[in-house]
């Protein structure tokens, strides 16, 4: 018998000052059997960075032809992907080829150190592409902060991204290993 996914209902209230955008955004993620909380609430953080009324949860683990998130504009082209994890160069070269910009949040204790470097000589050569690593201690903060039903809330100022559950605050930041060379 298949394993079910989860699902987690998440009311982010998003206040970005950077970007001067400020919204409510009712979420609903399944949480598949082979993802960690840790990637779970990571997805989270993501769509509030990058918030928008155009951003959308994608099938995610179950689609090959899909990022985790993209923003589509109204003749279906991608304006946003983004993508969580170590994707190899194939699907980063696809994502670059297909969407305007391209996002990739690298994860895990070594993903930076042994990833990166290996992708990075095929894959650094896209203008569209930033590459940020987060953490193993941000990720397990955010894993702690994991309920079924969640209101959120995230602060986004000077780069910086806080995301808060009203009992926990965690500072989301991650290191760019590659920055995007065009907007």
């Amino acid at each position: 018998m298949a394993l079910k996914s989860t699902i987690y209902k998440a009311d982010v209230n998003v206040s970005d000052m950077d970007r001067g955008y400020y919204a409510s955004h009712n979420l609903t993620l399944a949480c598949h059997p082979s993802e960690t909380l840790e990637r779970m609430m990571l997805r989270i953080a993501v769509f509030a960075l990058h918030a928008s009324e155009m951003l959308a949860f994608t099938k995610g683990i179950s689609a090959d032809d899909e990022p985790d998130i993209w923003q589509k504009n109204y003749s279906d082209e991608i304006e946003l992907w983004l993508e969580l994890g170590e994707p190899d160069e194939k699907r980063v070269r696809k994502a670059c080829g297909r969407a305007d910009a391209v996002w990739i949040y690298c994860y895990g204790a070594r993903s930076a150190e042994i990833w990166w470097p290996q992708l990075e000589s095929k894959a650094g050569r896209f203008d569209n592409l930033t590459v940020v690593a987060i953490a193993p201690d941000t990720l397990a903060e955010l894993a702690a902060m994991a309920e079924r039903s969640m209101q959120l809330s995230a602060t986004i100022q000077d780069g910086q991204m806080w995301l808060s559950n009203g009992t926990h605050n965690v500072l989301v930041e991650g290191h760019v290993l590659k920055p995007a060379s065009r907007s």
